[in-house]
């Protein structure tokens, strides 16, 4: 493993909308500091357009397999909330390997009691809920609320800012949820907006995971 290609953070987009990458990018661009590690945010041109269903969920994990497999990296971020391929690239690297899904919901419990999110569809919801069974983290898991847009139709950024904060306020105010989080890579650009308008927190898991994986890195330098 080459030190210069080794020493970076793998942020990795795994469906084909490079509109969804640039958005990761300017939600995680801030977070390289002097001497770290680069962040450098990849686009899977052969994946689904957006990850909306369990088959684009399984398209995605072997592509994101494959990408870990053949490139090097202080550590992998993987950008999209269902964490396709998560287990399976831990399996395969001795780096780190996070997904936005997981750490967001980790990130999300040290802001608050009750987590939120908010999804793109119903079958997001549903991806969502098995998510939080499998880490066990029910009981502090307000519930989603789907705003009805595909990943490309999340390129309306009036009507999905529109839907996102009334998902928001139906996650406060009738699930109880003290800390919301974007549940789609493509949702970035909104985060402050949310906050703003909804007087919560707000995650955006790309850039928590981010954040975790620069740590990570750091850590397994000393």
């Amino acid at each position: 493993m080459a030190d210069a290609a080794a020493n970076r953070i793998l942020v990795i987009n795994p469906n084909s909308n490079a509109a969804v990458t640039a958005e990761i990018a300017a939600a995680v661009g801030d977070l390289a500091f002097p001497g770290g590690p680069a962040i450098q945010c990849v686009t899977l041109h052969e994946g689904p357009p957006g990850v909306e269903t369990q088959g684009d969920v399984e398209h995605a994990t072997r592509l994101v397999l494959d990408y870990v497999g053949r490139e090097a990296a202080s550590a992998y971020v993987i950008a999209c909330y269902s964490d396709p391929g998560l287990i399976a690239a831990r399996e395969a690297t001795a780096r780190p390997v996070l997904g936005i899904g997981e750490a967001g919901t980790f990130a999300a419990m040290m802001r608050g009691d009750r987590f939120g999110v908010i999804a793109i569809l119903d079958a997001s919801v549903r991806r969502q809920q098995r998510q939080v069974r499998m880490l066990g983290v029910a009981p502090r898991y307000a519930g989603s609320k789907a705003i009805g847009l595909s990943v490309a139709e999340l390129a309306d950024h009036g009507r999905t800012r529109e839907r996102m904060i009334a998902a928001g306020a139906f996650l406060r105010d009738t699930q109880q949820a003290d800390v919301l989080i974007l549940g789609c890579a493509g949702m970035a650009r909104h985060r402050a907006a949310l906050e703003d308008a909804l007087g919560l927190p707000v995650i955006e898991p790309s850039r928590a995971a981010t954040a975790m994986a620069l740590a990570m890195a750091r850590l397994a330098a000393e």
